[in-house]
């Protein structure tokens, strides 16, 4: 069975999965992260995958389903022979619609010890899901090279100058406490995103490492998460790769009633119209169809 694979048979099965892949190219062999990859990639020229790995007991779409080391790092295989650009490996649970629950840093290194160095091994490149500068510290010690900070760097004040020592690169996401459906919520967005930037320019964090996501579901309104996909455009202004991560979100539900795992449709079509609009990244739990969906999307679009 796949998830008794080992790292190691993991790591050979995954090593077409090199930076140089394109949409049309057979496999390449793997090789060694650059420790800043994203540019390279973004400079691929067309939307990239980053797959979801969640170690956590409590996700709203696979809380549990990763948890045991051995089927989590499996599962980062697969999405590695599935096409997935980055692998982002989170261990506390954001959970968008509410009822987080906090872990300490200790408890969530705990989580990534028996996984992420694993992972990294795959020769994929990793981003770190985290708020916390030390969690975050330690990721990159092990050969993380993405921090994917779903509070815009706007939560703790040691993460900006992390980044911008080690010199790697962010994913800064729009966050709000609680959804208010009376705001405008692309102004709002744009003001978080506004306050994020003049604190990565504070740190000495160079522009051409910074990823805006609008930070679909955390904060909105089925109807503003919506809005930020279908007006994903009005974030280029800021001149900077825009991140979308759709997969499974409840305001999917709000259009045809689903449950997390069956909305892969809602999903891709999402996605799809977030790359229409300007996403450089797409961010899914379902890589497979993700990537195949992308791939038919560009070759009608280059048949033009």
């Amino acid at each position: 069975m796949r998830v008794r694979l080992t790292a190691s048979r993991l790591q050979r099965k995954a090593t077409a999965m090199g930076l140089a892949r394109t949409f049309e190219t057979a496999a390449n062999p793997a090789q060694k992260p650059a420790r800043d990859p994203l540019s390279a990639l973004l400079a691929l020229g067309r939307p990239l995958v980053m797959g979801i790995l969640n170690v956590t007991p409590d996700s709203f779409s696979d809380g549990g389903k990763f948890i045991d080391p051995a089927v989590a790092i499996a599962h980062a295989g697969t999405m590695a022979e599935q096409g997935a650009d980055i692998l982002d490996v989170g261990a506390e649970s954001t959970r968008p619609y509410g009822g987080m629950k906090p872990v300490s840093a200790d408890e969530e290194m705990a989580r990534l010890a028996a996984v992420l160095p694993a992972v990294v091994k795959l020769g994929v490149p990793v981003s770190i899901d985290t708020i916390k500068a030390n969690v975050a510290a330690w990721a990159l010690d092990q050969g993380a090279s993405i921090v994917n900070d779903v509070w815009g760097l706007q939560r703790d004040p040691a993460m900006a100058k992390l980044i911008a020592q080690r010199g790697v690169s962010v994913i800064v996401m729009a966050n709000r406490e609680t959804a208010d459906p009376a705001i405008d919520i692309i102004a709002k967005v744009s003001e978080f995103f506004t306050r994020s930037l003049e604190i990565t320019e504070r740190a000495g964090i160079a522009r051409d490492k910074i990823v805006l996501d609008p930070g679909i579901g955390f904060g909105k309104t089925p109807e503003q998460s919506i809005a930020c996909i279908a007006r994903l455009a009005e974030f280029k202004h800021f001149g900077l790769p825009l991140l979308v991560g759709a997969s499974r979100k409840r305001f999917i539900n709000s259009v045809t009633p689903s449950d997390p795992d069956e909305r892969i449709g809602g999903s891709i079509a999402s996605h799809l119209d977030a790359v229409a609009n300007g996403a450089a990244i797409v961010r899914a739990h379902d890589v497979a169809e993700t990537v195949q969906a992308l791939r038919v999307a560009a070759a009608i679009e280059a048949a033009r």
